[in-house]
């Protein structure tokens, strides 16, 4: 004989609301995110020398990278760019804009951003949230926006290694080592302020 458990509505109900909750929490963070990626790739000073200019996008990358679960940063930044090809004015105001932004000099480094983001929190989360599994992700994700770029420019531009270096890596090794630092603090404060206000909310309910 098959024993039937009936669903309680009330259960049923609240399950279903705590759902629709959660991923209207999920899809504002992921909004947020790209807004601020958006904010910080306006911060862009020009070099001349390189149609790459120096912005505080990196840094926006790998905070989300570290803040973020990988799935959601990569979701995220994924959007960041159907945004930007959507014609939205979230990218940079030194390059070509829109679709044709995707396509050009710097289309390597905004391609790289959601594999970077996401491989940034893998780190940072397998060595527990520590600083400096924070330091080697957002490193990793650093090199990851780099290499990428280096190549998507290096295919267009048809040059030698070396003029290819001096374009679209020697020039941003210093900005892009102080955003990796200080995309590995930011990440730590705000985990340190979580697990204090986790601690009180354990204690709380005790």
């Amino acid at each position: 004989m098959i024993r039937q458990t009936a669903v309680n509505p009330t259960e049923q109900d609240s399950s279903t609301a705590a759902s629709a909750r959660h991923l209207a929490r999920q899809s504002g963070i992921v909004i947020a995110s790209t807004a601020l990626v958006a904010l910080c790739a306006h911060i862009s000073i020009p070099l001349g020398f390189t149609p790459v200019p120096i912005t505080l996008q990196p840094f926006a990358v790998l905070l989300l990278g570290l803040l973020l679960a990988p799935q959601i940063s990569f979701a995220a930044l994924s959007l960041y760019l159907l945004e930007g090809a959507a014609g939205l004015p979230v990218f940079s105001p030194h390059g070509l804009g829109g679709i044709a932004q995707l396509f050009g000099p710097t289309g390597g480094y905004l391609l790289a951003a959601p594999f970077a983001a996401a491989v940034a929190g893998l780190i940072y989360r397998d060595g527990k949230r520590k600083f400096l599994p924070a330091l080697a992700g957002a490193a990793a994700g650093d090199v990851i926006l780099l290499a990428i770029g280096t190549l998507w420019l290096g295919a267009l531009a048809n040059t030698s290694i070396s003029a290819l270096l001096s374009e679209s890596v020697v020039p941003f090794l210093a900005s892009d080592a102080a955003k990796i630092v200080a995309a590995a603090a930011c990440a730590q404060i705000f985990a340190s302020f979580s697990g204090t206000s986790s601690s009180k909310r354990s204690s709380q309910t005790e």
